[in-house]
C-alpha cells in the first residue's frame, strides 16, 4: 500500500547544506511535527549548482550534496525518527552548460546524429544537418529559454530506463518513499510518463509541479496524488484580502499608468506574444517546421499567446485549443487563413507539431506571465504569485470553504503550500502586503509622497517596489537592491536583462537607498510598516493555520515556521538558522507563552502544534464542515470543523479593530469540552463568544474531548 505523508518539510540542498546536514535535522523535524523530509533534486548536477535542477548524470547522487553515503545517512535518520522521504526529480531536461560534465551531451556535440545519445535529446537533426546548432539559431528543445538546459525524451523507453533506474532503486530499496516531478508540462506525454513512473516505483506517492489556472483541474487519470500546491496558495492568500479595497487600488494603478490600464487578458497577451517573438522564437520556428506550413510563424505565435492555460493533453483540453484559435482570429483577422491551416494540425494529437505545441505553450505562459506580466501589474503585489490569477482580487469565506471542500473530495493527498523556492515573495511578505487592501487610501498617499521624491517614470513598477519594500521590511540593503534590479529587468519596460539601461537603474537603486538614507523616506516607510505590521502577523498566522490543518498534505518550506519575509530567488533560498529554531521550539515545549511579535515564536507555536496534531491524530482531519458564526463581526472569522478539531482564524484585522473588536459575535460549536492546542484554554462548547476563544491569539486550534 502506498505510504502517504501527513505533512512535509522542504529543504534546499547544496554544497553548503548537504544530505548529511539534512540528516542531522531529523530529530528537529520530528519535534516540529513534520511527517516527511521533502528534498530538492539530488542527482549529480553541474558543478556549483545552487538548486540541482541542472542534472548532468542520472546514475549517481550529487557528490557535492553528500553523494550516495549522504542519501543513506538521511534515509537512516528518517527511519530512526519515523519520517518519510520525498525527493524532487527532473525528467524534462539536463544541464548542458558545461559539456565536459555531461557525457551524453558531450557525445552529441562531438558526433552529432551518429552519437549513441542522439535520441536522448529533443533535437531537430534535419534542420541542423545532423549537428547541434548553438546561438543564435538553436535546434534543440530547452527548458523555457535557458540554453544551458536541454530537453530530453523520456517518452522513449530506453531513455526513461537509463534516466530513472537509480531513482526507481531508491524507492525499491526503501531509501525514498515518494517523488515530486518537476515541470511535467514540458514532456511529450505527461500522462504516459507518470504511468511509466508508477510502474517503475510500485505506485509510489507522486506529486507533479503543475500550474493550474483558475477553474482548471489536474487530469484525473494521471498517476499522481496531486500538485505541489500553488493552487492552494492562491486561495489561502485571497481569503485574507479585503474586497472593499479594490476600487481605490484600481484607481491608484490607473493614475500611475497615466492612462487606462490594460485588462489582465490584454496584458498577458502582450507579454506572451513578446516572448514568442523574442526569446522563444526558435521554438516557434521549429513548430512551423514540424507542422510543414512555412510562413505561418505569425499565426503560430498568436495561438501560443492566446492559449488560456499552460497546456492541453489532447484529447483532454481540446476546448482550450479551440478557444485560442478563436481568440487569435478575433485579435488578428488578417491571420484567419493561416489559422485555418494550423487548426487541424494542432488538433491532431498524433501530429508531431501538436505534441510540440503542447510542450511549448507552457513555456510561453511561464515566461510571459510569471516572469514578465507579474512585474507589470501593481494593484496588490500579493496577488501576483506563481499559479495565481491577479484578476481574482479576493475570496469570500464561503468561496474559500467551497474550494477546500472540492480539494478534500477530489485530491485529498495533493500538496498545499504557502512558500517555495520559486515563489515571488515569502508567505509573510504577502500576508503584510494584503493588509494594504484594508487601508488603500493610506497606501495611495504613501506612494504619491514617495513618487514626488523618486519617480522612475514607471509608476506601476514603483508601486511594486514600494509594496515589496514595505512588505518585507526590515531587510538588508543589498537584498532589496537585488530584488529591485531583477523586478525591473523582468518587467522589461525601461530596462531588460539583454539591454540594461544604466541611467534608469541608477535611479532605481537610488529609490532603494532612500529607504535607508533619506530621513523623510525612512520615516514614511517605518510609519507604513508600523500601521500594517500587526495585521500582517495576524494574516500570516491565519494563513499558516488554515494551510496546516486544511485538506491536502501541507508543506512547510525551510525556515518558514518563523516569519518568512523573503522576496524572489535567490532571496528565498538563503541559509536557515536551525539552531535558533531548535531553541525557540524547546522554550515553547518548556511552557513559554509567546506573544505575537517580531520573533515569530507565535508562528512556531502554531506550526508545531498543528503539525503534531495532524501527524499524531489524523482521525481528527477527515471532513471539512464550515461552522456558522453570528453577530456583528462574523465576516471577520473563518471557522471550520475538520472532524474533531475546530480551526479558527481572524481575517481583515484592521477592520475588526476599527469596529471595536468581536463584540457580540459568537460561534456555534458542538458539545464540548474543547481544549485549545495553542494556549491550553478550555471551553465547554455550544454557543461561545469569539472574543473569549481568540483572547490570546488571532487563531485557535480547538480539540474536542470525546472521552
Amino acid at each position: 500500500m502506498t505510504r502517504l505523508p501527513r505533512s512535509t518539510y522542504r529543504l534546499q540542498l547544496s554544497a553548503e547544506f548537504t544530505l548529511h546536514d539534512a540528516a542531522a535535522l531529523a530529530d528537529y523535524l520530528r519535534d516540529l511535527g513534520a511527517d516527511w523530509f521533502y528534498l530538492s533534486p539530488i542527482l549529480q548536477a553541474v558543478a556549483g549548482s545552487s538548486h540541482g535542477y541542472d542534472v548532468v548524470d542520472h546514475t549517481r547522487v550529487d557528490a557535492s550534496r553528500g553523494g550516495e553515503d549522504g542519501l543513506r545517512a538521511l534515509s537512516s535518520a528518517a527511519r530512526t525518527h519515523d519520517l518519510g522521504v520525498l525527493v524532487d526529480i527532473v525528467p524534462n531536461h539536463m544541464g548542458v552548460g558545461v559539456p565536459e560534465e555531461n557525457a551524453a551531451w558531450r557525445s552529441v556535440l562531438d558526433l552529432g546524429r551518429a552519437s549513441p545519445f542522439a535520441d536522448w535529446f529533443d533535437i531537430d537533426w534535419e534542420y541542423g544537418q545532423d549537428r547541434v546548432l548553438l546561438p543564435p539559431d538553436l535546434n534543440y528543445r530547452r527548458f523555457f529559454a535557458v540554453n544551458e538546459l536541454a530537453g530530453i525524451r523520456v517518452e522513449l523507453p530506453e531513455v526513461f530506463a537509463a534516466t530513472h533506474a537509480l531513482i526507481a532503486s531508491w524507492v525499491r530499496d526503501g531509501l525514498v518513499d515518494g517523488l515530486r516531478v518537476d515541470h511535467p508540462d514540458g514532456l511529450a506525454d505527461p500522462g504516459g510518463y507518470l504511468a511509466d513512473l508508477a510502474a517503475a516505483t510500485g505506485d509510489a506517492y507522486v506529486l507533479v509541479e503543475k500550474i493550474l489556472e483558475r477553474g482548471e483541474t489536474l487530469p484525473p487519470f494521471w498517476a499522481a496524488a496531486g500538485t505541489t500546491g500553488y493552487d492552494a496558495l492562491a486561495e489561502l492568500d485571497r481569503v485574507f484580502v479585503d474586497p472593499a479595497g479594490r476600487a481605490t487600488l484600481d484607481a491608484l494603478d490607473l493614475g500611475l499608468r497615466r492612462g487606462t490600464p490594460p485588462r489582465w487578458a490584454d496584458l498577458i497577451h502582450q507579454t506572451k506574444r513578446a516572448i514568442a517573438d523574442g526569446i522563444l522564437q526558435p521554438e516557434v520556428r521549429r513548430l512551423v517546421r514540424d507542422a510543414g506550413l512555412p510562413g505561418t510563424e505569425d499565426a503560430m505565435a498568436e495561438v501560443l499567446a492566446c492559449f488560456p492555460v499552460y497546456r492541453s493533453y489532447l484529447p483532454l483540453g481540446a476546448e482550450h485549443l479551440a478557444e485560442a484559435l478563436a481568440t487569435a482570429a478575433a485579435r488578428r483577422p488578417d491571420l484567419r487563413d493561416d489559422l485555418d491551416r494550423l487548426a487541424p494540425v494542432l488538433g491532431d494529437r498524433e501530429h508531431p507539431a501538436a505534441i510540440r505545441f503542447q510542450q511549448t505553450s507552457g513555456m510561453v505562459m511561464a515566461k510571459g506571465v510569471e516572469d514578465t506580466a507579474f512585474y507589470r501589474i501593481s494593484r496588490l503585489a500579493s496577488l501576483t504569485e506563481v499559479g495565481a490569477d491577479p484578476d481574482e482580487f479576493a475570496l469570500t469565506v464561503e468561496q474559500f470553504h467551497a474550494r477546500q471542500q472540492t480539494r478534500l473530495a477530489a485530491f485529498p493527498a495533493s500538496m498545499t503550500t504557502l512558500s517555495t523556492h520559486d515563489t515571488k515573495r515569502g508567505e509573510d511578505t504577502r500576508a503584510r502586503i494584503s493588509v494594504l487592501a484594508e487601508v488603500p487610501e493610506e497606501w495611495t498617499g504613501f506612494v504619491q509622497r514617495r513618487r514626488q521624491k523618486h519617480a522612475l517614470d514607471d509608476g506601476a513598477l514603483e508601486n511594486v517596489l514600494w509594496e515589496s519594500i514595505v512588505g518585507s521590511w526590515p531587510r538588508e540593503r543589498e537584498a532589496l537592491h537585488s530584488y529591485a534590479e531583477k523586478a525591473a529587468r523582468e518587467a522589461g519596460g525601461a530596462t531588460t536583462w539583454q539591454d540594461p539601461d544604466e541611467d534608469f537603474e541608477q535611479r532605481l537603486h537610488a529609490l532603494v537607498d532612500a529607504a535607508f538614507d533619506e530621513e523623510d523616506t525612512a520615516e514614511d516607510v517605518a510609519a507604513m510598516v508600523a500601521r500594517i505590521e500587526r495585521a500582517g502577523w495576524s494574516n500570516g498566522l491565519g494563513a499558516k493555520l488554515l494551510q496546516l490543518t486544511g485538506p491536502g498534505v501541507p508543506d512547510v518550506y525551510q525556515g518558514s515556521e518563523l516569519w518568512d519575509f523573503s522576496l524572489v530567488d535567490p532571496d528565498n533560498r538563503r541559509p536557515v538558522d536551525f539552531g535558533l529554531r531548535r531553541l525557540l521550539l524547546a522554550a515553547l515545549d518548556g511552557g513559554a507563552e509567546p506573544t505575537v511579535d517580531a520573533t515569530g515564536a507565535a508562528k512556531l507555536l502554531v506550526t508545531s502544534r498543528a503539525l503534531r496534531l495532524r501527524r499524531d491524530r489524523p482521525e481528527l482531519f477527515e471532513r471539512y464542515a464550515p461552522l456558522p458564526a453570528v453577530g456583528e463581526a462574523s465576516d471577520h472569522l473563518i471557522a471550520v470543523d475538520r472532524g474533531g478539531v475546530v480551526v479558527l482564524a481572524t481575517r481583515l484585522p484592521l477592520g475588526l479593530e476599527a469596529r471595536g473588536g468581536w463584540g457580540d459575535t459568537s460561534l456555534l460549536l458542538s458539545a464540548g469540552p474543547f481544549r485549545d492546542a495553542l494556549t491550553g484554554a478550555e471551553t465547554a462548547g455550544g454557543e461561545t463568544a469569539v472574543a473569549e476563544l481568540l483572547s490570546a491569539l488571532p487563531v485557535a486550534l480547538l480539540v474536542q474531548d470525546r472521552s
